[in-house]
């Protein structure tokens, strides 16, 4: 039987890439959004030939539209990302989904989530309020009826070295910290296929990387290649980084303070990190696992998106 899926976030990349994915499989895939005429990369044309998907007014900061999109559709699997705003940490709207008749969440989290959650402390700005929402899942939900697929660092944020390419000059914090460079369509083919199909396993924290580790020096090296530059790197102390971060790359100094705390932690051990966290090589497969194809290598994201290095 194929289930009704309703997608909340289709103009993200990874939204768009779980209901392509889904709807491949066979779902009936609802795309709920706040602005129904907005235009959806790798979507609209579909959507205008084939009549593939229908599209709902709703915002997750607002539980009522949330159980009006699901209870109008009849969708039973739901795919829900963070909503930043929210005072309750998306508690209500969990409850709207449930109430609705969602059987099933799949829940977009970050692989800084770990251990116990409820241990997070609000500094660790990334894991924490993901962790807060898993808990409320875990809470409406119980164990088997959500997915948090908590995904590693996404390939887009090496566009961060877009001025610097520029310039000719790129500064880092730790050159040789690893990163996985997981590509935004591979988290979203999972997430459809899980939405489509169901759980595969009793696993419902499902980590996800890019196929390779590879130091932050080596990506700008791959980006260089692809652009045929060779900028200077010009590496930075954790005073300097912080400031890098704040006044250059415009993060908000709470994520910078973190940044810098956890690429700190690297350097005091030998063991594989992504930004100050462990990971299981194994891992690494877990794409190819869940999604049943090959995850995108770094250096083939950027051969076709080498565009979006250049202004």
């Amino acid at each position: 039987m194929a289930h009704t899926v309703i997608i909340f976030g289709p103009t993200g990349a990874v939204g768009s890439a779980a209901a392509r994915t889904a709807s491949a499989l066979g779902a009936k895939v609802i795309l709920a959004m706040r602005d129904t005429e907005k235009s959806i990369p790798g979507l609209s044309a579909l959507d205008k030939k084939a009549n593939a998907f229908t599209r709902v007014y709703a915002d997750l900061t607002k539980s009522d539209t949330v159980h009006n999109a699901v209870l109008t559709t009849q969708a039973t699997h739901a795919f829900i990302y963070l909503a930043f705003g929210s005072a309750d940490n998306m508690k209500a709207t969990i409850h709207a989904l449930k109430s609705a008749g969602i059987e099933l969440v799949v829940f977009l989290s970050s692989f800084t989530v770990r251990g116990d959650l409820a241990a997070i402390q609000p500094r660790d700005v990334i894991p924490y309020p993901h962790a807060q929402v898993e808990m409320n899942l875990l809470e409406v939900f119980g164990e088997k009826d959500f997915v948090a697929v908590r995904p590693g660092a996404f390939a887009s944020n090496t566009l961060q070295y877009q001025k610097g390419f520029e310039r000719g000059v790129i500064k880092m914090f730790g050159p040789d910290m690893t990163v996985d460079c997981i590509v935004p369509e591979d988290i979203g083919r999972v997430c459809g296929t899980v939405l489509a199909k169901g759980p595969q396993d009793d696993q419902r924290a499902l980590y996800l990387y890019g196929p390779e580790l590879l130091s932050q020096l080596e990506t700008v090296k791959i980006i260089g290649d692809a652009l045929g530059r060779d900028p200077k790197i010009e590496e930075c102390d954790a005073q300097g980084a912080y400031k890098m971060f704040v006044e250059e790359r415009g993060l908000p100094a709470p994520l910078a303070e973190y940044m810098v705390r956890q690429t700190r932690k690297v350097f005091a051990t030998g063991e594989d990190h992504i930004f100050g966290h462990t990971i299981d090589r194994e891992h690494l497969g877990n794409v190819e696992k869940y999604s049943g194809r090959k995850s995108t290598t770094f250096k083939e994201w950027v051969e076709q998106e080498k565009g979006l290095f250049v202004s």
